[in-house]
Formats: C-alpha cells, structure tokens, sequence
C-alpha cells in the first residue's frame, strides 16, 4: 500500500499534543515585567490557591518539571532507604523511569502481578512480609497508578481499599496521577473525591498528558509529610528558577473546568476510536476503554506497515499489542483517517 505524508496528529501518547490555547495564552500573561523568582511570586501563590479550592486548604503543594520528578519526589518524602515500595509489574515507575525511583530513595520497587493493569488488595497482602525482619526491606508505600497503563481506570471502592490496608499497616498511599484528570472525568468524580476523599495521602498530579506545555505537581494531603519537599526538590535539580511559567499553567488547567474539559474530550475520541476498530477484522481490543487508551492486539505483519505512517508503541511485543491514545486535540476526522489506514494495512 502506499504511504502517504506523516499526519500532523497521531496516536502515539497524549505527551505528543501541543498545548491548550488558553494555557498559552497564561503563558504570556506571565511574561511580563520582572518577578522574584523561585516560586516566591503572585502566579504561583495563585496556582496554589486553585489547588486549595479542589483538594482543601490543608495541603502542600510543590510544582516540578516533569512526572519522574514528582514521583521520585513523592516517595523519598515517604520513605527511608530500608522500606520498601509495593506497585504494579507495569508501573510507571517500575518499568519507564530508568531506575530513578530506587536511586534516589534508595527503597526497594517490589512489583506486583497486575490484573487488568491494576494491583489487588490481595497481592498487596501476600507481599506484606518479613515486618520487623532486619534482612528484609520494609513496606512502606502502595503506589497506584490512576489511569493504569493499561488504561483503565481504579474504581473508588478499589483505592479505597489499599489506603485502608495502608494505614492499617502503618504504610502510605501514593498516586501517580500522570492522567489523573481522565480517571476523574471517567469516573464523574471531582478532583478530591478520586484522590483525597479516598485516603490517598500523597498525589503526583500530570498537567503534561492533559493540555500544559510542560510541569507537574506534587500535592501531600497531610503538609508534614512533605515537609522536607523543599530540600528534596532543590537537591533532585526539580526547583524551577522561573516558576511563574510552571504555575500560570496549572493557574490555567485548574480554572474554568479545563482540566476536565480537556479530560473528557479525549476520553471520549477513546471511545469513538475503539467503536471504530472494533470493525475492524483482526484487531482485537484487549483491556476496557475507561479513559484515553486504546490498547488492541493487531497482527504483527500490519505494526510495520501502519508504523511507516503513524508512530506509535508497541506495549507487549510478544503479544503484538499496541497502544494508541487520544488527546485534548484529537478529532474524529483525524480517527476516521487513522481507522481506514489501518483497515489497510490489516489486510496483509
């Protein structure tokens, strides 16, 4: 078949997206004048404020470049390089953070088999062991990631749950919310009741995947417990010296329901993308649509041939199962095109 000019948007990650206009348009109300920098400015006292309104006044808030950043972040405030943290065989943490986690909290990752990309309070339990044992690492943290990776979303019953089990054991609960604004929109929850309400004590929140041109934050809902943020942030090379730029977009996201607006049209280009494939014979949706994933096993002769066109990731190679995702800008004309082109390419 012939290959026509790469398309100006694909499905490869939601990371590919450009950025919302009315984040750009933040951008450049920030960029005026002088203002002291370091976060000591009235763009990120304000940013802060629009955290305050939807997870409560009783938090602390601390901006960083990128999602490593605030989950490596998030952990060292929880932990001592004897403990331990229990999360899925494919976290993000474990499996795309080239190790960061480990080096820079010193703790053990302890993977946990997965069950549609989420871990169970069961396998939480049977990895809950070795409790004052000197020769064996000490749980100390559950770590979720809300979306999972492979794109479904945990029910609030299920975080519930592990925050239960958490502090039951004298242990933590943290989120990695890369895309926690789609599992909010999926789940028509706000912010704070798929978060906070629930007993996560400490939340990585992605601006990135969600419309913001570059930043995340990390949010601890008990402020002591990231009370060494400050020093940890600096020493992990993660302080913006012009911060006011960071936060004029999460001032942007988290104002006028744009997280969410964002959240929802994506989720939504998911679900028209997976009606579409479904038609298609030979490919085969694998996990439930819940947010902006769409994760299909595709015969392996099609993945080169569709790749020439649009890149995107294979996600078990051994399984010829490929991951595409939706983004704030997705548009169903962009889905009609990608859906007959694979169409093509799945006929051999």
């Amino acid at each position: 078949m012939k290959t026509p000019a790469q398309p100006a948007r694909g499905f490869a990650s939601d990371n590919n997206a450009g950025v919302h206009p009315e984040v750009l348009e933040a951008i450049g109300r920030a960029n005026q004048g002088h203002v002291i920098a370091y976060g000591n400015d009235d763009y990120t006292r304000s940013a802060i404020q629009k955290f305050e309104e939807h997870f409560g006044s009783d938090i602390a808030v601390f901006f960083t470049f990128n999602g490593t950043g605030a989950n490596v972040l998030s952990l060292q405030a929880l932990t001592r390089s004897f403990q331990s943290v229990l999360c899925s065989d494919y976290a993000h943490i474990y499996t795309d953070e080239c190790g960061a986690p480990e080096k820079h909290t010193g703790c053990k990752l302890i993977p946990l088999p997965h069950r549609d990309g989420k871990i169970t309070l069961e396998s939480v339990r049977q990895a809950y062991h070795g409790i004052g044992d000197q020769h064996h690492s000490q749980p100390r943290v559950i770590s979720i990631t809300q979306c999972t990776e492979m794109g479904t979303v945990y029910q609030p019953e299920e975080v519930q749950a592990l925050a239960r089990f958490a502090h039951e054991h004298d242990m933590f609960l943290h989120m990695d919310g890369a895309r926690i604004a789609n599992a909010a929109a999926s789940l028509g929850q706000t912010l704070r009741a798929a978060s906070r309400d629930l007993g996560v004590d400490a939340l990585s929140f992605g601006g990135t995947k969600n419309g913001i041109l570059g930043g995340e934050a990390v949010v601890f809902f008990h402020p002591e417990q990231g009370q060494d943020l400050l020093y940890l942030r600096k020493q992990s090379m993660q302080l913006a010296s012009k911060m006011r730029f960071v936060s004029a977009q999460f001032e942007a996201l988290l104002t006028g329901d744009l997280w969410r607006r964002n959240a929802e049209h994506s989720n939504r280009m998911a679900r028209v993308l997976e009606r579409a494939v479904s038609h298609i014979p030979a490919v085969k949706v694998v996990w439930k649509v819940e947010a902006n994933g769409v994760f299909v096993q595709i015969p392996r002769h099609a993945i080169e041939k569709i790749m020439k066109r649009y890149f995107f990731y294979v996600w078990i190679e051994e399984e010829s199962i490929v991951r595409w995702m939706c983004s704030f800008d997705t548009t169903e004309a962009d889905i009609r095109t990608f859906v007959e082109f694979v169409a093509e390419a799945v006929k051999g």
